[in-house]
C-alpha cells in the first residue's frame, strides 16, 4: 500500500492573507486554504506549461513541481516567457525555476529534470493534482487511470498553432460549492395578485449550495463508440477540435514529436493521411475534419497558449478549492474563430 501525501490542516499567516486579499474576498478564505495546502505537479513546460505555472503560483498552491527532460530551444524562448533567451541548451524545467518563484516566494517551487515516463507510480501519488501539457496519448492514459483511482484530480493540455485543448477528470465524485442568489419567498401579504406568489432573486444576497459533479477516464473519453446511434444523432453537434485532438495524439505517437515547420510539406502529407486513418477507424467520415485544419496546428502560439492556460489554471484551482462548477470534461480553444467551448465525451 502506498502512503497518500499527508494533508495538514493550512494556516494562513497574515502575510498570506495580505498577498491573497483579492481572491479571499472573491471565494472565500476556506476556498484559499484548500489551496494553500495543495501540492501540485506540472508536466511539460513549453509555452502552455509557463502559463498554467504562473497562473497556480499567483493562485498560492503550497508547491509546485516543474517537472521537463527537454532542453530550451529557439521556438520554445518565443512562446514560453519564463525562461531567459540565454538558457538555450538548458532543461527546461531548470530554466523557468527562477523567474517562476520569483513570481510568489511563498509557493515552493522545484525543478524535476526527468523523464515523465521513466517515473514510477509513486512519484504521481505525492501530489493533490497532476497537470501533464504536451503530454503522449500513452502517458496520459497511463497517469489518468492511475491518479483517478488514487483520488487525485488529473488535467491534460495542449496547444497546436490555433488550436488548443484541456481534459479534465475529478474524479467519480467531486464535491464543490457554488454561490448562487437568494430566493426571497412572497409574504402572502401582497397586493400584486397571482405574480406575489413567485419567489424573487434578491441581488443582495447569496446563498451557498452544495453539489457533485462526476467524470469519466481520459480513455473512455477518447474511445466514444461513433457507431452507436446515439452517439450519430449527436455527431452534428460534435466540434471538430475532438477529432482534430485524435489526430495530433496519433501523429505524435507516430513520430515522436509534433508537427514541425522545418518539415511543413511532408507533416502536412502525413496529417492527412493520419486524419483518414483515424477517422476510418472510428467509423466517422472524413469530411468532419476539412483539409484546410492541416495549416493551422504547427508550432505553439503565445496567445493561444495564454487563452487555454488561463482555463486550464483557472479550473486546477477551482478544483483544488472546492469552489465552483468545474467544466465537465473537454475544454476546446480555436484562434482562427477566437471562441471557446465546453463538451463533455464518455459515458454519462
Amino acid at each position: 500500500m502506498i502512503d497518500m501525501i499527508e494533508k495538514e490542516d493550512p494556516i494562513i499567516s497574515e502575510e498570506e492573507a495580505a498577498q491573497y486579499d483579492r481572491q479571499i474576498r472573491l471565494w472565500g478564505l476556506d476556498a484559499q486554504k484548500r489551496l494553500r495546502g495543495s501540492r501540485v505537479l506540472l508536466v511539460g513546460l513549453g509555452g502552455l506549461g509557463a502559463e498554467v505555472a504562473k497562473n497556480l503560483i499567483l493562485a498560492g498552491v503550497k508547491g509546485l513541481t516543474l517537472l521537463d527532460h527537454e532542453e530550451v530551444t529557439e521556438e520554445s524562448c518565443r512562446a514560453q516567457f519564463l525562461v531567459p533567451v540565454t538558457a538555450q541548451g538548458q532543461n527546461r524545467a531548470q530554466a523557468s525555476l527562477e523567474r517562476a518563484q520569483l513570481l510568489n516566494p511563498m509557493v515552493e517551487v522545484c525543478a524535476d529534470t526527468e523523464q515523465a515516463e521513466e517515473k514510477p507510480d509513486d512519484f504521481f501519488l505525492q501530489f493533490d493534482a497532476v497537470c501533464l501539457t504536451g503530454g503522449s496519448r500513452d502517458l496520459m492514459v497511463r497517469v489518468d487511470q492511475l491518479c483517478s483511482q488514487n483520488n487525485i484530480k488529473v488535467f491534460c493540455g495542449d496547444v497546436s498553432g490555433y488550436y488548443g485543448y484541456m481534459f479534465i477528470n475529478l474524479g467519480q465524485e467531486h464535491n464543490y460549492v457554488e454561490e448562487k442568489p437568494k430566493l426571497v419567498k412572497p409574504t402572502g401579504d401582497s397586493n400584486d395578485g397571482p405574480r406575489a406568489k413567485k419567489a424573487k432573486v434578491d441581488p443582495n444576497e447569496t446563498v451557498v449550495v452544495k453539489k457533485v459533479a462526476r467524470f469519466c477516464s481520459l480513455k473512455d473519453a477518447l474511445e466514444v463508440d461513433w457507431t452507436s446511434d446515439k452517439a450519430k444523432a449527436g455527431l452534428k453537434r460534435t466540434p471538430m477540435d475532438y477529432f482534430l485532438l485524435q489526430v495530433l495524439l496519433k501523429f505524435r505517437t507516430d513520430k515522436g514529436r509534433d508537427p514541425d515547420p522545418q518539415s511543413f510539406a511532408e507533416d502536412c502529407r502525413l496529417l492527412r493521411q493520419i486524419r483518414t486513418d483515424v477517422l476510418e477507424k472510428l467509423a466517422v467520415n472524413t469530411n468532419v475534419l476539412a483539409d484546410d485544419f492541416i495549416s493551422y496546428c504547427f508550432s505553439e502560439m503565445s496567445p493561444v497558449c495564454a487563452v487555454v492556460g488561463g482555463v486550464l489554471g483557472q479550473e486546477v484551482v477551482k478544483a483544488l478549492s472546492q469552489r465552483d462548477a468545474p467544466h465537465r470534461n473537454f475544454f476546446f480553444f480555436d484562434g482562427r474563430k477566437g471562441n471557446g467551448m465546453v463538451d463533455y465525451f464518455g459515458p454519462n
